[in-house]
């Protein structure tokens, strides 16, 4: 049987990139979003995918969508919990409301996630859990609060993770985005950058594909990513 690999936050960047390539690398894909809508447009453009209306940030959503999934397509080899969200702005703009969304769909649910395919790995000795960071994960700015606080807890979150599960056999990675995603969104608001401004999808999914088959015994934790151009 093909291996399965879950992927969260599904759209139109990085998300169905990682699913295209991991497809293509012989995995049936799980596609995980909040919009039934997105999901419907997205699988049929995917051999071999299926897709499970998902909110990351709510535990029942969550047990529900991994019990689906193990009866449809079996364990869960690969998770890539690319989930994100955040609210931007001034911080006397940012609500406990504001900060606590943030907080469920990128730390809480990377932990629900997790927990759902954890006993499977752990019985099989092997897995992969790639998480998608962000330029905030590492440092907050005047207008990132909300955002910069709940990926700062997830990365921190993700380091927990891969020092308790590495010697189990699991390997878990954290994947620095550290410049603007190639999306038809970032486009409209940048129109007028160049192409090489922009990160793109399908080459963040390919970094993504080689972290998680690393030989064991030379595995990576941390990796940005980022164009040739962008300051850092």
């Amino acid at each position: 049987m093909a291996k399965v690999c879950v992927v969260t936050g599904v759209g139109a960047g990085t998300g169905i990139a990682l699913a295209r390539r991991f497809a293509t690398g012989g995995y049936r894909p799980a596609l995980l979003a909040r919009s039934p809508e997105k999901l419907r447009e997205l699988e049929p453009t995917i051999p071999g995918a299926k897709s499970y209306p998902t909110d990351v940030g709510d535990a029942s959503s969550v047990r529900d969508a991994f019990a689906r999934i193990r009866a449809d397509l079996g364990r869960v080899d690969v998770l890539l919990h690319n989930a994100g969200s955040g609210s931007f702005g001034p911080f006397d703009d940012v609500t406990l409301d504001m900060l606590e969304a943030s907080w469920r769909v990128n730390t809480y649910g990377l932990l629900a996630c997790a927990r759902e395919v954890l006993p499977d790995m752990l019985a099989a000795g092997q897995g992969a859990i790639v998480v998608t960071g962000a330029t905030a994960s590492w440092r907050g700015g005047p207008g990132t609060a909300a955002f910069a606080s709940a990926k700062a807890a997830q990365r921190s979150l993700a380091q927990s993770m891969a020092k308790s599960l590495g010697p189990r056999g699991i390997h878990v990675a954290y994947a620095i985005v550290d410049g603007v995603i190639d999306m038809p969104v970032t486009r409209s608001f940048l129109r007028d950058r160049p192409d090489d401004f922009f990160l793109k999808p399908d080459a963040i999914a390919d970094a993504v594909w080689y972290v998680a088959h690393q030989d064991r015994s030379a595995w990576t934790f941390e990796f940005d990513l980022r164009p040739f151009g962008e300051k850092w």
